[in-house]
């Protein structure tokens, strides 16, 4: 692929040891992010150094993402609730909704938004 460039510089690498997302590590907090920034997301600390993370994961439950066009032009990156991608097209139209995630430690609904289709 001679021709073929990474969509955006900075998130991924693959070379002999594989493909490799490129996560930050704060050095303040400990935790992981991504993409990559020398600024950390959940504490704000400077400093974080880039690590290379993957190629394997798994997600507790099986979840679809999309990119839904909002009215007025904005469009975002989301949870669909519809995880069959077969049932799933471009233009589907779709519609918010605020469900249940996850249940915290004391058993509360987390809530979270999606979009279903309509």
């Amino acid at each position: 692929m001679a021709d073929a460039r990474a969509i955006a510089p900075g998130l991924f690498v693959c070379d002999a040891d594989g493909a490799r997302l490129l996560a930050g590590l704060c050095a303040a907090c400990g935790k992981r992010h991504f993409p990559a920034a020398a600024v950390c997301p959940y504490c704000a600390a400077e400093g974080a150094r880039e690590i290379r993370v993957g190629p394997a994961g798994r997600g507790p439950v099986p979840y679809g993402l999309g990119a839904v066009a909002l009215e007025g032009g904005l469009s975002v990156i989301a949870r669909l609730t519809e995880t069959d991608v077969s049932r799933l097209r471009p233009g589907l139209p779709m519609h918010l909704v605020i469900e249940p995630l996850f249940t915290d430690d004391e058993g509360r609904p987390v809530l979270s938004y999606a979009f279903r289709p309509a």
